[in-house]
C-alpha cells in the first residue's frame, strides 16, 4: 500500500451533542453565578492544570511517550516572563513589554520542549519516564540553586499580566475567560490535530513504530515534533500559571507538582483531550475542600489512594467509566439498538482502527 494513502480515509464529522452544548454554555455562564473564589481559584486555576496535562496527554496518548518535564517546560516560560518582564524583588526584571515577553517566553519553552525530546524520543516506556524526571529534577535544583538568573530560593514575586481595554487580566472573571479561551483552542487543536495525517501517523508509531518505520515514516521526527507541539501547550500554560500565582520560585517547578501533572492525565484520561480537565477539576476540588474532610497534610495520601483506585478499576480514567456508562445506556435503550451503531462516535479518532488494520 501506498504509504502517502496510509491514512487517507474519510473522517466524517461528529454533530455536536446536547450535552456538549450544554456545557459550553455552562462554562460561558460560570462567572455570572459563581464566586470570585470558584471563578479564580477553581475554575481558572483547573484550566491552567489541565492544558499543562493537556500537553503530557497529547504525548502519552496518542505518542506513546509520558513525559514528566511538561511543568518544567511550563516552568521555564513562567521564569522567563519573570525575568525578562517586570516584577518585584529587585533581581533581573528587564522591563521588556508583555506582547514581547510572552511570545519570546513560549518560544523558549518550544525551544526547550524540543530538546527535551531530541534526548528521550529514542528510549521507550520506563526510560523515557526516567529521562524526562531527571530533566525536571534537574531543573527544580538549577533554580533553587542560581540567584544571579533565577534569584535562587526566592524566585520573583509581584509579575502581573497587562491591562488591555480597561480590564485588569488578573480579575477573576477576565482571567477565568482568558484560560477559557486559550484552553478551549489547544483542546480544539490537539482534537482536530489527531486527525490529521500528523497526527494518525504519531498514533500509528505509538502502535508498531518498527512497521511505520520500514513503510518510510521518519519515527524520530515524528517524536520530536510532538514534544514541540507539547512544549507550545505547556508553555502558553506556563506563562498563565506565574500570572495566575503572581509569582514563581523553585517550588512551582517541584517534583511533588511534576507528578502531580501525571496524575491528573491520568486520573481524567489519557485518550481524549477532555481528560486531563476532568483530571485537573477532581485534584483542585481535593486540593481546596480535602481539609475540611482531612488533616493537610494527609492530602497527597488521599490522591495516591484516589490515583490506585483509578489505575485498578478504570485505566481510562474518570472519561473511562462516564463512556462505560454511557455506553451500557445505549445498550440498555431499545431506540439505540434500531440506530444501529449509534456508539460508533465514541471511536476517535475516527476511522484509525480500520484504517491501520489494512496494513497490520
Amino acid at each position: 500500500m501506498d504509504s502517502r494513502n496510509l491514512f487517507s480515509g474519510r473522517i466524517t464529522r461528529t454533530p455536536v451533542s446536547p450535552a456538549a452544548a450544554l456545557l459550553v454554555v455552562f462554562l460561558l455562564a460560570y462567572p455570572g453565578f459563581a464566586s470570585d473564589f470558584f471563578v479564580f481559584q477553581i475554575g481558572a486555576y483547573s484550566l491552567i492544570l489541565g492544558t499543562i496535562a493537556l500537553s503530557l496527554m497529547m504525548l502519552a496518548g496518542y505518542g506513546g511517550m509520558v513525559s514528566l518535564a511538561q511543568l518544567t517546560v511550563a516552568g521555564f516560560a513562567g521564569y522567563l516572563v519573570a525575568i525578562l518582564g517586570v516584577n518585584s524583588v529587585g533581581v533581573m526584571g528587564l522591563g521588556w513589554p508583555w506582547w514581547l515577553t510572552v511570545p519570546v517566553a513560549i518560544a523558549a519553552a518550544v525551544l526547550l520542549s524540543t530538546f527535551v525530546g531530541a534526548i528521550s524520543v529514542r528510549t521507550e516506556g520506563i526510560y523515557t519516564i526516567m529521562i524526562t524526571l531527571a530533566i525536571a529534577v534537574a531543573f527544580f535544583y538549577f533554580v533553587r540553586q542560581n540567584y544571579v538568573l533565577f534569584n535562587g530560593f526566592t524566585g520573583f514575586a509581584g509579575v502581573e499580566p497587562p491591562t488591555l481595554a480597561g480590564l485588569y487580566w488578573r480579575d477573576p472573571a477576565p482571567f477565568y475567560y482568558l484560560t477559557l479561551a486559550v484552553a478551549a483552542f489547544f483542546y480544539w487543536a490537539v482534537l482536530h490535530g489527531s486527525r490529521t495525517t500528523f497526527g494518525l501517523s504519531l498514533q500509528a508509531i505509538r502502535d508498531n513504530p518498527r512497521r511505520m518505520n520500514a513503510l518510510g515514516f521518519n519515527v524520530a521526527l515524528h517524536r520530536v515534533f510532538a514534544y514541540t507541539l507539547a512544549g507550545l501547550i505547556a508553555g502558553t500554560a506556563g506563562v498563565l500559571l506565574v500570572w495566575f500565582n503572581g509569582r514563581i520560585s523553585p517550588g512551582s517547578v517541584g517534583v511533588d507538582i511534576v507528578i502531580d501533572i501525571l496524575v491528573i492525565a491520568v486520573v481524567g484520561g489519557m485518550r481524549h483531550p477532555a481528560g486531563p480537565f476532568l483530571g485537573a477539576i477532581a485534584f483542585v476540588l481535593l486540593e481546596n475542600f480535602a481539609i475540611d474532610l482531612i488533616d493537610r497534610e494527609r492530602f497527597n495520601t488521599v490522591i495516591g489512594l484516589a490515583f490506585l483506585l483509578v489505575v485498578l478499576f478504570s485505566p481510562d480514567g474518570i472519561l473511562g467509566l462516564w463512556n462505560r456508562a454511557r455506553a451500557r445506556l445505549r445498550t440498555a435503550t431499545p431506540a439505540s439498538r434500531l440506530a444501529g451503531g449509534a456508539g460508533n462516535n465514541d471511536r476517535q479518532p475516527a476511522g484509525l482502527i480500520e484504517q491501520t488494520q489494512q496494513w497490520r
